[in-house]
């Protein structure tokens, strides 16, 4: 969520124990009173910072959907070498990601029709810009590949990559460092089988 490195934010902290907190036991599952004591604060004191629970899955999942395409566009911009490499960038910015932000993959996948329409229809506007921008580096890469095939292509390796809340518990993993370069060999393997 925070990309800085000082320390994060109270709205910060309550949105990253909002999200484990949802993740873990359901949004519903989840009162203010818990998120509060997670964070050191009166439940009510956290109106002070969001006007309830609902604001606060608005924020986490039409953040992280945000932050997905600015960091996409930015290492788009930033690109210092052909397509391969670029392909090579936003498959690890993605894995980044799936990594250390797992709670909110759990959240999208089981909360996401709990938003209002406004909210859940910007998060899949940005989530379709994010697609968009993957399809044309694919199609870059792999120039054989037609639009709707590197499309489902982004989609399949997406899964794959956000699988990692159903790989166990993050201390069960091989190392970060290792499932990283796995999940970055099996990305590549998908988006090069799509292209045979």
């Amino acid at each position: 969520m925070a990309t800085r490195t000082d320390a994060p934010t109270r709205r910060e902290q309550i949105l990253r124990e909002a999200a484990r907190l949802f993740a873990e036991r359901g949004f519903h599952g989840v009162g203010v009173d818990e998120i509060g004591a997670a964070v050191g604060i009166s439940g009510p004191g956290l109106y002070r910072h969001f006007a309830g629970k609902d604001a606060m899955l608005a924020e986490l999942l039409v953040g992280i959907s945000g932050q997905l395409l600015t960091g996409g566009k930015r290492r788009v911009a930033e690109a210092a070498g052909g397509p391969e490499t670029l392909l090579d960038s936003l498959i690890e910015g993605h894995i980044d990601f799936a990594l250390d932000d797992r709670p909110l993959i759990v959240l999208h996948d089981r909360e996401l029709d709990r938003l209002r329409d406004s909210d859940r229809k910007l998060v899949r506007q940005l989530q379709r810009q994010y697609v968009e921008l993957w399809v044309e580096v694919v199609r870059e890469v792999y120039p054989e590949l037609a639009e709707p095939a590197a499309r489902s292509a982004v989609h399949s390796v997406f899964g794959l990559l956000n699988s990692t809340p159903h790989l166990g518990r993050a201390g069960s993993l091989p190392g970060r460092g290792a499932t990283a370069a796995l999940l970055h060999r099996m990305a590549r393997g998908a988006f090069a089988s799509a292209a045979d």
